[in-house]
């Protein structure tokens, strides 16, 4: 059985005799408190070998507890339990010393295993020095999915380790690097982040490494890449998966040894930073297609954090609402609410662009409608509108239709016909790709109808960066066709 003296503190009974009850049981001497001043007199005459706190208490907030504790009995355990499930909840444990942050409600089994862990294998945390409390929290959401991800991320916090980001588009992959960034060890350095994506393929190694001058045609002088302007902070590689082999392995040098060259150069440069990567492309298919290289995948992956698609956190809709619309007040737009209906409808919907495309449509409801309180018929209005029918946009191909049918569940429906054709067997790998490379081309032909053959209006009207669409137009292989109406 288990040992060790416990102290408990929560104003909330129940809870702790739930918790006084579970610890028992495991074998652990408990006491409890209902208040801070207590629990700080029992830690100070050199009671307790693990705490357990939550951090609003009647007398005192367990934030400002904490460093009293640590400055005191620095190898003294604390584990936190909060009901405010934010990211600065999370945070704040962390840069104050905790072993661990509990969000309510939690897992008893979970707390039972936390507990052992930190009294088998205590251990002192890296320091972080402490930020000011900030209001404008970038990371919204109190789901079990999003607790998973501020609890990852304040363990993250103090150290330098390579982070890979995973999620589909619009799930804030880049807000969490900044994160990491804004609120670790880094954060006097530069956050400098690239997209592999926007960036000419022939020049995303100048583009990342520098080059001398005379490297190439046109380099008439020398130019410092993104690795040296991150020098002592953090280098985001968003869209890692568009990399070309060439960059791939100088970037793997770099993770290996530390140093790189410019394009041109003969010097090894040392180099200080921190690697964030992101993908919304399953990097293991492309492995397997011989696109990107396995053991970079390893250096970079390693440790994995995928973000959720708002779909599977919908809790979270009211909190990032009520974000969208401060935010475009603070920027001189009317205070807006939402009705009941209005909630509803937008926990039902599917979001394909995720949080930035709800981000959008609080912006849109926020700047074009006078009303101070958004109802649901309004939000069935925006989402429910149908594009008008488009034009012949690429030789020999015509504008996707579906009707009336909702596109997800033309998809669904077509999908199941065709795994249906594989009755005793699976389909080909790569499938994911292949879906995706047959629905890019009729609509990014459908908004380069829509524009004209313009591309950049196009790029806009699909939310994409220029370099990118022109990329896909040449990629997917599309012949455009210019209208002159």
């Amino acid at each position: 059985m288990p040992s060790g003296h416990i102290l408990l503190a929560d104003d909330d009974a129940a809870i702790r005799t739930v918790l006084n009850q579970a610890l028992s049981r495991a074998g652990y001497e408990v006491r409890s408190t209902s208040n801070a001043a207590t629990l700080w007199r029992w830690v100070a005459q050199g009671e307790g070998d693990l705490v357990i706190t939550d951090v609003v208490m009647p007398d005192e907030n367990a934030f400002d507890l904490l460093p009293r504790i640590k400055k005191l009995r620095p190898d003294l355990p604390i584990i936190v339990m909060s009901a405010q499930n934010t990211f600065m909840t999370a945070i704040k444990a962390s840069e104050r010393g905790a072993y661990e942050y509990l969000p309510k409600p939690f897992d008893l089994k979970e707390l039972v295993a936390v507990v052992g862990r930190a009294l088998s294998r205590p251990r002192a945390l890296s320091s972080v020095q402490p930020t000011a409390d900030n209001e404008d929290i970038p990371l919204v959401g109190r789901s079990s999915a999003m607790q998973e991800i501020y609890r990852a991320l304040a363990r993250l916090m103090p150290t330098d380790l390579t982070v890979m980001i995973t999620g589909e588009s619009g799930t804030g992959k880049e807000l969490v690097a900044r994160a990491l960034h804004d609120y670790g060890k880094r954060r006097q350095g530069p956050f400098v982040a690239v997209n592999m994506a926007a960036i000419p393929r022939e020049l995303i190694e100048s583009e990342l490494f520098g080059h001398e001058k005379g490297a190439f045609t046109g380099a008439t002088s020398r130019n410092t890449g993104r690795f040296e302007q991150a020098e002592g902070g953090t280098l985001f590689l968003d869209e890692i998966g568009d990399m070309p082999m060439e960059a791939q392995t100088r970037l793997l040098r770099v993770l290996q040894q530390g140093e790189y060259t410019t394009v041109g150069g003969r010097v090894p440069i040392k180099t200080n930073v921190r690697i964030v990567a992101a993908t919304n492309k399953d990097l293991r298919i492309l492995i397997q297609q011989g696109l990107f290289r396995e053991d970079l995948f390893f250096r970079l992956n390693v440790v994995p954090l995928r973000l959720p698609p708002l779909r599977e956190r919908v809790e979270d809709i009211p909190d990032l609402a009520r974000h969208f619309f401060a935010l475009v007040e603070k920027e001189g737009l009317s205070r807006k609410q939402l009705d009941v209906e209005a909630m509803d409808r937008l926990k039902r919907y599917r979001w394909p662009g995720n949080v930035r495309e709800l981000e959008n449509l609080i912006r849109r409801l926020a700047a074009l409608y006078p009303q101070d309180t958004i109802t649901g018929a309004i939000i069935d209005a925006e989402l429910d509108a149908r594009a008008p029918s488009l034009p012949q946009a690429v030789a020999g191909k015509t504008a996707l239709k579906v009707d009336s049918e909702p596109l997800a569940d033309a998809v669904e429906r077509h999908l199941a016909e065709y795994f249906s054709n594989f009755k005793d067997s699976l389909p080909p790998p790569g499938l994911y790709h292949r879906i995706l490379r047959e629905i890019e081309g009729p609509l990014i032909g459908a908004a380069l109808a829509a524009t004209r053959g313009n591309q950049i209006r196009a790029a806009e009207l699909l939310g994409v960066n220029r370099n990118t669409l022109r990329k896909k137009v040449r990629d997917l292989e599309l012949q455009v066709i210019k209208s002159t109406r």
